[in-house]
């Protein structure tokens, strides 16, 4: 699916991605699945660079890792968001239960939160753009970037990710967001 996939004003809730790899992208696709059979309601998705009206009860908004960050444009969405209850997903390369990891969920949600109520995040592992491991193969050992053993083996596991059981558990984190409204059904 490209551009507004799918528009449905009467929708239970809206979910934005961006993405760069596709990680992000597939799983916002999962999301949208899980949470519409689980809701029995429409749930709008759009790539965030179609730059969605807000218009729904709730948001979940996806991103990618970007030194430490979400990626600039899922910033730019949250940013220009007011008064909403938004929810959070995301990938990356770290391991989801890292002080990376953790780092990273704190400094989009406190992002969101300036101006809305969060929801919650949810992160899970996504393969490494590969010009990105390319580079830091060419780092010097000294760099605290260059590439090691131990980051190889993050890369390779990365890879395989986001998977089924990513999805799954995305879904469930995303339902407990959304249900945790006042007034959503349970």
């Amino acid at each position: 699916m490209t551009g507004s996939e799918q528009k449905n004003n009467g929708s239970a809730g809206l979910i934005v991605y961006s993405s760069k790899t596709g990680n992000t992208r597939k799983l916002a696709q999962g999301i949208h699945r899980g949470l519409e059979e689980a809701l029995g309601l429409p749930v709008r998705l759009e790539a965030v660079e179609d730059n969605p009206g807000p218009g729904s009860a709730w948001i979940l908004v996806g991103f990618w890792a970007d030194r430490g960050n979400a990626d600039q444009k899922a910033l730019g969405y949250l940013n220009s968001l007011e008064g909403r209850a938004i929810g959070l997903f995301g990938t990356l390369g770290a391991y989801p239960d890292s002080a990376h990891a953790q780092d990273l969920s704190r400094k989009v949600s406190d992002t969101a939160a300036g101006k809305n109520t969060v929801l919650g995040c949810f992160l899970c592992q996504g393969k490494i753009d590969p010009a990105l491991t390319e580079r830091f193969r060419s780092l010097p050992a000294d760099n605290p970037h260059a590439m090691t053993e131990d980051r190889m083996k993050r890369h390779a596991e990365a890879a395989k990710h986001p998977d089924e059981a990513d999805i799954a558990s995305a879904v469930k984190a995303c339902l407990a967001m959304v249900q945790s409204l006042p007034g959503a059904a349970k």
